[in-house]
């Protein structure tokens, strides 16, 4: 049985193929697990068919996390957000990728991956994985989101 935590869930449409495949080459050195939901090639796809179901498998905590990308980022973010239990975080820099977590307990890490460096997004990935939610004064906000 693989560690939990080290079992991510990722995906993207055309826009992100490219940073993902870097990702899922960088993360597998360091001894993730990455369950790839496609895309699998540039050719153009449609986001949300991409995202629903990795989405779905976060709402349902088949994943504690998962990474996501498009192009801008946005599209795919909102798609995931549709789901229950579902915290998808756009961020385009570190301090913004660990507030994320700290503040929000965003359980998916959305990228834009036609805007962001390589080894930025790299990064950036890495805290998102290793920072903790801190709770306390943000908990009670956390419980809010997903009231409806």
């Amino acid at each position: 049985m693989f560690d939990k935590e080290k079992k991510i869930a990722i995906c993207s449409d055309h826009g992100g193929f490219k940073l993902k495949e870097f990702l899922i080459k960088e993360l597998e050195l360091q001894g993730y697990l990455l369950v790839d939901y496609g895309c699998f090639s540039q050719e153009s796809v449609d986001y949300p068919d991409i995202v629903h179901p990795l989405a779905e498998a976060v709402s349902n905590r088949q994943f504690e996390k998962g990474i996501i990308m498009c192009g801008s980022g946005n599209g795919i973010q909102m798609a995931a957000n549709k789901h229950r239990n579902v915290r998808a975080a756009l961020c385009w820099d570190i301090e913004q990728t660990q507030l994320s977590r700290r503040h929000n307990d965003a359980n998916i890490l959305s990228l834009p991956g036609r805007f962001i460096d390589f080894n930025i997004a790299l990064q950036m990935v890495e805290v998102f994985l290793n920072t903790e939610f801190e709770g306390g004064r943000h908990q009670i906000r956390v419980e809010k989101i997903s009231k409806f």
